[in-house]
């Protein structure tokens, strides 16, 4: 919004004062005629509030006259005038005119800017922007001219292994990176060229290490140096490797190599925001190459909570430094400033830009919202810390656009006071004092809960935990250690003492760094104050069950901190572990998990179908399709992730059974779609896409992927393999297009090879899904992909019982619609055809004794095994397909269904089965499965002991499978 308000008398009378300065040096009063109304009370506050613009402009009246006559004062900033810009520098004579060229053009850019800022012609985010592609654009003028006087006197730098010319790249960091440049802003640049090698001048030549130095030497002068006309950016070099003692460029490999040997944490920050701003001839590719291989150093691929250590040291170093200097009043440094606020983000980007790369955005103002958004900051805070940060920035640009000067400081004059107040829109100081103490102290109490101490949330008091430190460190006695464990409820004390030994004195403990060490030594007493704050858990099996994972990430020590710094996330570690085994073995294999410890009501509000899948899609968005190990390794993430929620809410009772299964099948699903898409694309990059009958090409996948078993029936549990079927549509007399042309068939079979190999493969992650294909037709000995012709042909006419009873539980999961909709009009066929009853029977019984003589227990057993044994779940399966076989004909609603609970409802509603005797199946069936779940996320078999187990209800099986099945009358 325009400054509309009349100036106060003291601001007046300045600006008259500068007014009069600028009379003698150009004609003033055309200038007005020529403007439009409004420039006249522009002009009188630009000049109250901004020395540089009223001295620069006396000076050098063009400046004012130009933005008039062009009309640029008024307008934003556009391509065309950053071009022109470009074109006058490059038609510089020599190093001097180009000095002259670039200080007239900065000066210029100044006047406009700041002028635009003082009157909010523009946002502060306008401003910055401006700011920014102006130094891009000057930055990268001034490199193309020396680089081509240059290259002129030494010939072009090569690379001696490769023999292609080199380019330099320059790294804009800080606010330039994020082009977020301020109004008087130094620029923080890095140098960096691709490879070793020397120039190819016909009389003199130099190494490319030379040739670039001087370069850079080059480009520092005609920014930096000082001359009549001023000068253009000032130019700091000491964020490069080595800073100030470091070599002035460095080559990609030299600058791989400190990053990860050498490369601090701080580095890390401020590499966040580095952005190639430039470059010399055809270095476009090598920015990108660049940028790709500080990526890793910048961002770790796990949850990285070790920054938070870092920043509290970097604070509190920034802090005092305040005090010493007496800097309360800087509006960057001091307490909840500019620099708070991008802590605050940064140190998101940080501990989770690895993972979720819309963190690595640089600009501050487009991160608060998205950290709300996201739920890392609480409700309202996002939105108020951008709303302090633009006015920090606000007035940080009117107390730097006053004299030009490199400064965040408030004014302590009265009349400096008055004039940064008025410009900010404040009738007085303490307004807007007053304003600015009140963003101030909503940053620093935002700042101070992001990097708050955790011991503070955990609720362990100091005296307590010096306790439980002196239990790790040995300076408690052991009587006094005895004795302490035995009031904090641990049954065997002398078990706690033995597991901390063990831990001790293990090969991964012996072996950390003492960095290392020092975490795990603040990790361990946290570790035992919560195992003895949990109710209702044995806290020696906990411990032991945790030993495995505290083992597995002791060199990999971010993850220590990620629980000491979350004393949510160490509880729910400690609490899942004590209720499951299988969840403490998954965790102890993948620590990189825990992340999903940190938000309890997400760990226990598992996503519906479509959730999963936006989530899926926003994890993968980074990958190209060619990445296929990328994809893998998250893919296999995903699943792992989703795993542990689904056990989590299911040992904790937030999901009932049903939701616990539509979960993980949901999961299988959302996998196999992308999985499909993955390999599709992969196979159509190598191949082509396949032909069509008639011509043209097919651009989907002609395939469908068919679910049997538990994924069919929408029951998997946990660590259930997959049953799967793959049908195609294809024309069998055509070919792909691609320069490795393969036949329609080839091609759909190696389709489905790579589903296999990209489900199957074992990574450093693991499996994604074991697959079993032998439900195919013919089974092994079949094709890995068939026709839907074929497999309808085979189906009415080959198929055994057996596999009609599996047809029972199949539907189409992934892929293609119309052949989805073909298979379902099979099946239904298949299933609904009118079968001899007599024959149906004993093909089912047969097959069920021959599973339970194989599968079940021994007869006589004491054992009862809740899915093979008799009354057990097998019996309710085979009994429900069989229903289905026999009765479909005349109740074609019963093949609607693939899940045996909605099948059992549809036999009631037709009046097939009693509503009790199918009310009794069905609760029987649900106490089974929900006891296997229990008993996997416990590690144990599917095998109860006691021949009273699940007594009632395996009576109940056992004489409703006599009733159905070997009883000549059943219906």
């Amino acid at each position: 919004m325009n400054q509309n308000r009349p100036l106060p008398e003291a601001l007046a009378a300045v600006a008259a004062r500068h007014r009069e300065q600028l009379a003698e040096t150009c004609d003033l009063q055309s200038l007005l005629d020529k403007a439009p109304e409004v420039f006249s009370q522009q002009l009188d506050l630009a000049l109250a509030g901004s020395e540089f613009i009223a001295q620069t402009c006396a000076r050098n009246p063009q400046h004012l006259q130009s933005l008039v006559e062009t009309g640029d004062l008024f307008t934003v900033q556009s391509e065309k005038q950053l071009a022109a810009l470009q074109k006058t520098l490059e038609g510089a004579e020599d190093d001097a005119e180009l000095d002259r060229r670039v200080r007239l053009a900065r000066n210029r850019a100044m006047v406009r800017i700041i002028w635009r800022d003082l009157n909010r012609l523009a946002s502060m985010s306008e401003v910055t922007a401006e700011l920014s592609a102006f130094a891009d654009t000057v930055i990268q003028g001034c490199l193309n001219w020396h680089h081509r006087a240059l290259t002129a006197r030494f010939g072009e730098p090569v690379g001696r292994d490769s023999g292609q010319a080199q380019a330099m790249v320059v790294l804009g960091m800080g606010k330039l990176g994020a082009r977020e440049l301020n109004v008087s802003s130094d620029i923080d640049l890095i140098f960096a060229y691709p490879e070793a090698g020397e120039t190819n001048g016909e009389r003199k030549n130099l190494s490319n290490q030379e040739f670039f130095v001087r370069l850079g030497q080059k480009l520092i002068k005609t920014l930096d140096a000082q001359t009549a006309d001023g000068f253009v950016f000032r130019v700091d070099m000491r964020l490069r490797p080595h800073g100030q003692s470091g070599a002035l460029v460095q080559n990609f490999d030299a600058m791989e190599g400190y990053y990860q040997s050498q490369g601090r944490d701080w580095e890390r920050y401020a590499m966040i925001k580095a952005r190639p701003v430039a470059w010399s001839a055809g270095g476009e590719a090598a920015a990108d190459e660049l940028m790709q291989m500080l990526a890793p150093f910048t961002y770790r691929q796990y949850v990285d909570f070790s920054v938070i250590e870092s920043l509290r040291d970097m604070k509190g170093l920034i802090k005092r430094q305040v005090q010493r200097k007496g800097m309360d009043l800087d509006v960057k440094l001091g307490e909840g400033g500019i620099r708070e606020v991008e802590f605050v983000v940064q140190l998101f980007q940080l501990i989770r830009g690895g993972k979720e790369m819309a963190l690595r955005e640089r600009q501050v103002c487009k991160l608060l919202p998205l950290l709300e958004q996201e739920k890392y900051l609480p409700a309202g805070s996002g939105e108020a810390l951008l709303q302090a940060y633009i006015f920090l920035r606000n007035t940080e640009h009117a107390i730097q656009g006053y004299q030009d000067r490199q400064t965040q400081s408030l004014p302590m004059d009265e009349a400096g006071q008055l004039r940064l107040a008025f410009m900010l829109g404040f009738a007085c100081w303490d307004e807007f004092y007053q304003a600015l103490s009140a963003h101030r102290s909503r940053v620093n109490q935002e700042f101070q809960q992001v990097i708050a101490d955790p011991d503070n949330e955990s609720g362990v008091d100091d005296a307590e935990l010096a306790s439980w430190l002196g239990l790790w460190d040995g300076s408690l006695a052991e009587t006094e250690a005895v004795e302490f464990l035995a009031d904090q409820a641990f049954a065997d004390p002398q078990a706690v003492m033995q597991w901390q030994e063990e831990l001790k004195t293990s090969r991964q403990v012996l072996a950390m760094q003492a960095s290392s060490r020092t975490r795990l030594d603040a990790f361990v007493p946290r570790l035992l104050a919560s195992v003895a704050a949990q109710d209702e858990i044995d806290r020696g099996a906990t411990l032991k069950r945790i030993m495995p994972f505290v083992q597995a990430v002791v060199r990999r020590s971010a993850y220590l901190v990620l629980l000491v710094e979350n004393p949510t996330a160490l509880s729910q570690l400690v609490q899942l572990s004590a209720v499951s085994p299988w969840i403490a073995d998954q965790l102890a294999q993948h620590p990189i998990l825990l992340d999903e410890l940190l938000t309890p009501e997400s760990l226990y509000s598992p996503p519906d179908k479509d959730e999963l899948r936006d989530e899926l899609r926003r994890e993968l968005l980074r990958l190209g399709w060619d990445d296929l190990e990328g994809h893998m390794e998250s893919l296999r993430y995903f699943r792992s992730a989703h795993a542990l929620r689904v056990a989590a809410s299911e040992v904790t009772g937030a999901l009932p059974l049903m939701k616990v299964s539509d979960y993980l099948t949901y999961i299988a699903e959302v996998i196999l779609e992308h999985v499909l898409a993955l390999a599709w694309e992969q196979m159509v990059a190598r191949h082509g896409f396949p032909a069509q009958e008639g011509g043209g090409e097919a651009r989907e996948p002609e395939l469908a992927i068919i679910g049997y078993g538990k994924l069919g029936g929408i029951e998997l549990g946990h660590g259930s393999d997959l049953d799967l079927v793959f049908l195609h549509n294809t024309w069998t007399g055509g070919a792909t297009g691609g320069e490795k042309s393969v036949d329609n068939l080839t091609f759909y079979t190696r389709l489905g090879q790579r589903i296999i190999h990209i489900l199957n493969t074992q990574t450093v992650s693991g499996q994604l899904y074991e697959v079993d294909m032998r439900l195919r037709p013919s089974g092994n000995s079949g094709m890995l992909v068939a026709s839907i012709g074929a497999f309808a042909k085979y189906q009415e006419n080959e198929a055994w019982t057996w596999e009609h009873q599996a047809l029972v539980r199949a539907r189409a999961i992934a892929g293609n619609e119309s052949l989805a909709a073909e298979f379902a009009r099979v099946r239904d066929g298949v299933l609904q055809r009118q079968r001899d009853l007599a024959k149906l029977r004993t093909d089912v019984i047969e097959m069920r004794e021959k599973m339970r003589t194989h599968l079940g227990t021994a007869a006589g057993s004491e054992e009862f095994h809740l899915k093979q044994d008799s009354g057990g779940i097998v019996d309710i399966e085979f009994m429900v397909q069989y229903a289905v076989l026999a009765w479909a004909h005349k109740a074609p609603a019963l093949t609607r269904y693939t899940d045996n609970i909605r099948i059992l409802e549809t036999l009631e509603r037709e009046a097939l089965l009693p509503a009790a005797e199918v009310l009794q199946l069905i609760d029987a069936y649900k106490a089974y499965r929900s006891t296997g779940h229990r008993l996997a996320l416990q590690h144990q078999q599917a095998v109860l002991q006691g021949t009273d187990v699940f007594a009632a209800e395996r009576k109940q099986v056992t004489a409703m499978w006599q009733q159905l099945l070997l009883n000549p009358g059943a219906p």
